[in-house]
């Protein structure tokens, strides 16, 4: 196990601030990821819990058997691993807290980087926290249930409604406003279109949302995302459209995971991190599977950062590319199959 928050998390049944946990007894893990060790000894069965395509995948090929939301109550402890969105880390916990039983323990893991100190205060204002330790650039610390958690519970937050109309939640990309890029992007679609679309990397719904409304003749949308609350999202709002298409959802990461049908036209506004590094070698595999999922004489309309080299991978799969805009610090490309 790489040092890091997920070793953090066990870092206090290793040095024995914790007891360790006997077999026969239940924990939760929620935001579990790929790469983890149990500490020898600990005896809980896992429930991992994780909505992210790429790290159930991960989790899956290592023989763990992964959930996007948790199944049941009444767990003796539950794990907690923080990220970066502040929404979703109060909101793991609540559901850490409505998940077991009165007194069981709940311990929160994070990195320095992302806020974890600040977290630890805001839960230490609410209920008696334990203890805690730093280790590996992160800090862990650990509370117990209290009989009464409405507190604890309060700390998730409501959803967010952008523009008037699309409902999110923090931990999706962009979950308080349309981005700049997909607006953008959103600018450049055609009017008219026929046969079949996709929206790869659609988040909670924006493109699709446009594309629906403003290109007339598509029989149908389908939407392609890695985050399953955000596609949950997208479900619903598509679904409260007065008018449009057939739309269908897919779980999936475009990365790694086959295509299956084939599309007139793609529309994409790629991720380029997944921690605070960009890497763009994610935006790069997502034109490879945009060219792909393209019949012959298909396009795609793609948006990115300027600054992220996509061009050349674009001229590369595609025989034909043309930069449609560039404003605000992103480009929107056309690419031709």
């Amino acid at each position: 196990m790489k040092p890091g928050p997920l070793a953090t998390l066990f870092h206090p049944f290793e040095t024995g601030d914790l007891a360790l946990p006997r077999q026969g007894t239940r924990a939760l893990f929620l935001g579990a990821e790929p790469g983890f060790r149990l500490p020898e000894g600990f005896g809980a069965q896992l429930a991992l819990v994780q909505g992210f395509r790429p790290h159930v995948l991960g989790l899956e090929a290592a023989g763990h058997r992964v959930t996007h939301e948790v199944e049941g109550d009444g767990y003796d402890l539950a794990l907690v691993l923080a990220g970066r969105h502040r929404g979703q880390n109060e909101g793991r916990i609540a559901e850490a807290v409505e998940s077991t039983v009165p007194g069981g323990l709940i311990v929160v893991a994070g990195s320095t980087d992302d806020g974890i100190g600040s977290l630890r205060k805001r839960v230490a204002k609410l209920v008696d926290v334990e203890g805690a330790l730093p280790k590996h650039h992160g800090v862990v610390f650990w509370f117990r249930r209290p009989d009464d958690p409405s507190a604890l519970v309060a700390l998730r937050p409501a959803p967010t409604l952008v523009d008037g109309r699309f409902r999110t939640a923090p931990g999706m990309f962009s979950h308080d406003r349309v981005d700049a890029g997909s607006r953008l992007l959103a600018q450049c679609l055609p009017d008219a279109a026929k046969g079949a679309a996709a929206d790869f990397c659609s988040g909670w719904g924006y493109l699709a949302a446009e594309l629906a409304a403003h290109t007339a003749g598509l029989a149908s949308i389908d939407l392609y995302e890695a985050d399953r609350a955000s596609l949950q999202a997208a479900e619903a709002n598509l679904n409260a459209l007065a008018a449009r298409p057939a739309f269908d959802f897919f779980w999936c990461d475009l990365a790694s995971e086959k295509v299956e049908r084939r599309y007139d036209l793609i529309v994409m506004n790629p991720p380029f991190h997944q921690g605070r590094a960009s890497e763009p070698g994610i935006g790069q595999a997502m034109i490879k599977a945009a060219a792909l999922a393209l019949k012959p004489g298909g396009q795609l309309l793609m948006v990115a950062n300027r600054g992220l080299p996509y061009a050349q991978p674009l001229k590369d799969a595609f025989k034909d590319v043309r930069e449609l805009r560039s404003e605000g610090g992103f480009r929107v490309f056309a690419a031709r199959k």
